[in-house]
């Protein structure tokens, strides 16, 4: 008698569990469903970069702090993907990128000092810095600039040198000075 308690008890205890994983991870369709098809796409990558993240883990391919720190990062990129798409209305995302403090140097090759930052800023022609968030720990989100805007911004940093006699000039660019001389005077 005792043994079917335990049997039933367990069984009851596995039941609720399945139950709540199928009704978040449906909870989490519903919630794609508000999204247009690029922008539910990027979530299902994003669910599916998180499945292969627990295969590793559950395979003991990784160890813990790797595991916390890219489920934290694929969190991050996740609410990032569904602020801009509430925010703007529009079924288009930008290519994502979330760096810990610690990680700027894999994305940009001199990295800026993070704390001073802005948001809506562009830095080192490349990205445009959108945030923090906090998902277990602190991600920096950055939209890559397309090829346009990038040209376009190396166009404006351009106009900006070839600007009257010496004065140095803002650059777009954070960090960045752009600074130009007077030109010299050719003999005719």
């Amino acid at each position: 008698m005792s043994n079917f308690r335990v049997f039933r008890s367990g069984f009851l205890g596995v039941l609720i569990l399945v139950i709540a994983a199928l009704s978040a991870s449906a909870q989490t369709v519903r919630e794609d469903e508000a999204f247009g098809p690029v922008v539910r796409a990027y979530l299902g990558y994003l669910r599916n970069e998180q499945e292969v993240v627990d295969d590793r883990v559950s395979r003991h391919e990784v160890n813990a702090t790797y595991y916390r720190r890219n489920s934290n990062r694929i969190r991050a990129l996740r609410q990032m993907a569904m602020h801009i798409a509430r925010e703007t209305q529009n079924d288009y995302l930008p290519e994502l990128e979330a760096v810990a403090g610690d990680e700027f140097g894999l994305l940009f090759e001199r990295p800026p000092h993070f704390q001073a930052l802005r948001i809506g800023e562009v830095v080192q022609t490349n990205f445009r810095y959108l945030g923090l968030v906090h998902t277990g720990e602190a991600f920096y989100l950055f939209a890559r600039l397309d090829p346009y805007e990038q040209s376009e911004l190396m166009e404006k940093i351009k106009h900006s040198a070839d600007s009257p006699a010496g004065s140095p000039v803002s650059s777009p660019v954070s960090g960045a000075k752009v600074t130009t001389r007077a030109r010299r005077a050719t003999a005719p």
